[in-house]
Parts: C-alpha cells; structure tokens; sequence
C-alpha cells in the first residue's frame, strides 16, 4: 500500500482520487499551454500526446513503486476533473525528500485549487507522521507556483539548477495551526 496517497481524502471543495487512464483525454490540455514542460521538469520537445504519455507513465512509475503519487482532483459540486496533487518521494541532492506536488489544468488556474490541495497535503504529510519537512519545487520563472508555496507556509531552502526549493518543517507547521 502506498500510504503517501490522499486516495478519498477531502478539502472544502476538492476530493482525491487516483488517476485513471479515463483520465488522460482530460489532462491532455494542459500540455498545450506554454512552459509546461519546463515548469514541470519534463524532456523539451515532446508532442502534446508524448508530454501527457511521459507524465502518466510517471503517475503509475510512482503508484506501482510506493513513491507517493498525485492524486486527480475533483471538484465535489459539479464532479469536474480539475487536476493533481500529491505527495512525491524526491530525491534533491541525493537526498530523499517528500514534496507536495500540485498541477491544475489551465481552465482552473487562478481559483485557489492548488492552494487547497496544496495545503491538504502538507497537512496529511504531518497528521501520519509521514516527514519532518515537506518541500515543494518550481522552475524559477514559475512565479504561481512560488506563490502557492509561500502560502503553504514555505520558505525558499535552496536554488537547485532552474528549480527553487522551498520547505517548512513540522515544528513550523505546528506553530501555525
């Protein structure tokens, strides 16, 4: 069992579920917008089809290996698909470091989901006890992102190449509750 995986859990507006393949017809969107491959750290180059292939096969990589994973996200009034968040095993400076990922599809951007989702996985990382610290990575010029971050309660840890880590501990997150 893979317990990084929000499977069933709820915020105000959001469900979490595991991703389908009946899935990927409506994630393919995404892949048209420009920079997602960069934001996303993913092979330039790629067709839309080959993006949304690359990143599905990373979804059950993860699902299959006990990597965590995203979660789909579902809107609980109208059922609509809305994207993806999660917690990812990473490994940043050949550490292993568990991060909130979150990725919602561009008719959605700007309505607060990844906020929500984003702090829903924070909080289930430490309610199970599952890290110390929880990070979350952007490409630098993904200033939404970075945002959604500091609202988690981040804070910029380290620039790695193009990507900025940002981080909060659990002494942090308790202090804030």
């Amino acid at each position: 069992m893979n317990k990084y995986l929000l499977t069933d859990q709820e915020t105000k507006r959001l469900q979490f579920r595991l991703v389908t393949k009946e899935d990927y017809i409506l994630w393919l969107p995404l892949f048209s917008e420009k920079n997602v491959d960069k934001f996303l750290g993913m092979p330039t180059g790629l067709s839309q089809t080959e993006q949304c292939d690359f990143w599905f096969n990373k979804v059950w990589h993860r699902y299959e290996n006990n990597l965590g994973g995203m979660n789909a996200l579902i809107d609980k009034q109208t059922g609509a698909f809305i994207g993806q968040s999660g917690l990812l095993i990473q490994t940043v400076e050949d550490e292993e470091r568990l991060e909130v990922g979150y990725s919602i599809l561009p008719n959605y951007w700007g309505k607060g989901y990844a906020q929500e989702a984003a702090q829903k996985c924070r909080d289930f990382c430490f309610e199970h006890n599952l890290a110390e610290n929880v990070i979350s990575m952007m490409h630098v010029d993904n200033i939404a992102s970075e945002i959604v971050a500091i609202k988690n309660g981040m804070s910029l840890e380290n620039q790695i190449d193009e990507f900025n880590v940002f981080s909060i501990t659990r002494e942090t997150w308790l202090k804030n509750r």
